[in-house]
């Protein structure tokens, strides 16, 4: 029997397999839809089965469902239906674009939301049916695990998988899952409010629901709210938190110019913004309430981020920020100048370097930001003259060729220090190429630069964000170019040379 680390492998080769020549873009939306159809089709049947079993009730009734917080799925879109059937037939695509629109007609939370495609001429409909096959034997046979938990970590996998097949437009949708691991450990959100400004996925909200579960939390406890400016992205979000039964407050539009939580004031954000975003419509934001520290530049939406997530934060809120390297350092367009308002302000509480290589889409190398609007919180010991900095950049593992992962070794590393520093009872001490507390004053002196590496004593290597392929690139084309220069000034020298009598 296969384990269920092997079965999601396995199941991903199968898929792949079926891909055919079909972009990985594209074929994400066929997999994904129809594993979200399984799940919800497998809840129904789960509820179908106990209602029929009681003679007071009535299995076809669609308010003991609502009741239930389970979708009801209409006869034509149950998944045995369909897997038994309909799959072999050349029509089966259109069977599940007829389910989908059921679905959503029967659930308005999820209108406008699925995948409702399949009936395309450009897919192959005997290898949907194939997919339609596979997909239907997830969850038969494994010994301790139900079938929609089994299937909402295949989703969670096959997301993670797909970012990888995509490069660097899979990223966009995608944060990797050890990423996502550090900064809930370390914001540890137990209860309150939770927002991500650009949720891409929802892998955030559904990591801080693993948090609440294996620490004995409920997922009540957390109210979710998130906005993405990406459609399909956001479709992807809504079907990722409905499989894990979050109940979040997720809407489309961009978080700068059409936020959709204008109000909203909470107790965790945890974020992961595009890299040094250059269209972001900063012109058109320059007179914004959110420029509390500083006007950020048009050419990089870095420093408008941090600012926008520092506002949503309540009086003693915490946010986890994953930005490129280069915000630490940059002086370019007010950016030195904000970083250190705020850094006067005390709303930096700890910088962490992470490993190059944990990014499926770029290979800038990537920091972490936390921040905290109150820093003498009852709750925690009054840091507010200090900042951690954490150099983790040699932590890590890598899964392939090309990628790392953070171990659950190192994320229990680099959180048990910051809450050691942060904590009353903590124990903390400064480990040399590591993590040090530096000083305001410290950071000062180092002209409010918060690169880990000018404090924990290792030597800091400054990173401009230049690939390391583009750079070599770059270099190989000058080489080049002087190459061929150098043979132009050879032959000249031959000629001038033959001119007076010498010949070489």
């Amino acid at each position: 029997m296969l384990d269920t680390k092997d079965l999601e492998k396995t199941l991903w080769a199968t898929a792949d397999k079926l891909r055919n020549n079909m972009d990985a873009a594209e074929y994400k939306h066929v997999v994904l839809g129809l594993i979200f159809l399984k799940y919800i089709s497998d809840a129904f049947d789960e509820l179908f089965l106990k209602l029929k079993g009681d003679p007071l009730s009535d299995p076809e009734d669609k308010d003991e469902y609502l009741a239930e917080n389970v979708f009801f799925v209409p006869p034509t879109a149950r998944w045995q239906y369909l897997q038994h059937e309909r799959a072999k037939l050349p029509s089966i695509g259109k069977d599940i674009d007829d389910a989908m629109e059921a679905i959503e007609k029967e659930n308005p939370n999820l209108k406008g939301v699925l995948p409702k495609d399949y009936a395309r001429p450009a897919l192959d409909k005997k290898r949907l049916g194939e997919l339609v096959d596979m997909i239907g034997n997830v969850g038969f046979n494994q010994k301790g695990h139900s079938s929609k938990d089994l299937l909402g970590r295949v989703y969670e996998y096959f997301l993670g998988m797909f970012a990888d097949a995509e490069g660097k437009r899979g990223g966009q949708f995608y944060t990797p899952a050890s990423i996502v691991k550090l900064l809930v450990e370390m914001l540890e959100p137990y209860t309150g409010r939770i927002y991500d400004g650009c949720c891409g996925s929802g892998g955030m909200f559904v990591q801080s629901e693993k948090f609440l579960e294996a620490h004995g939390g409920r997922i009540g406890d957390i109210a979710v709210y998130g906005q993405e400016s990406n459609p399909t992205t956001y479709k992807l979000c809504k079907m990722n938190l409905a499989i894990r039964g979050i109940d979040a407050k997720i809407e489309l539009g961009d978080s700068f110019h059409a936020d959709k939580h204008k109000d909203l004031k909470v107790d965790y954000i945890l974020a992961n913004p595009p890299f040094n975003i250059s269209d972001w419509g900063g012109e058109s934001l320059q007179d914004s309430h959110l420029w509390r520290y500083g006007i950020p530049p048009v050419g990089n939406a870095n420093y408008a981020w941090l600012q926008l997530f520092i506002n949503k934060l309540n009086p003693s809120g915490t946010a986890g920020i994953v930005l490129a390297n280069g915000s630490m350092t940059t002086n370019s367009g007010n950016e030195g100048e904000i970083r250190k308002s705020m850094i006067q302000e005390g709303v930096v509480d700890c910088m962490v370097a992470l490993p190059t290589q944990l990014f499926f889409n770029t290979q800038i190398p990537a920091c972490l930001w936390f921040l905290a609007r109150n820093r003498k919180n009852h709750k925690f010991r009054d840091r507010s003259n200090e900042i951690l900095f954490i150099d983790a950049r040699k932590l890590g593992t890598m899964i392939n060729r090309k990628n790392k992962v953070l171990t659950d070794d190192d994320i229990a590393k680099i959180s048990n220090a910051y809450h050691s520093w942060r904590n009353k009872d903590g124990k903390y001490e400064d480990v040399a190429g590591f993590c040090k507390a530096a000083t305001i004053a410290d950071v000062e002196a180092n002209n409010f630069v918060l690169t880990p590496g000018r404090y924990v004593g290792t030597e800091e290597v400054e990173d401009d964000g230049i690939p390391f392929e583009e750079k070599v690139n770059a270099i190989a084309a000058e080489l080049n170019e002087q190459f061929e220069k150098s043979n132009e000034l050879q032959i000249k020298i031959k000629e001038n040379l033959l001119r007076v009598g010498i010949k070489i």
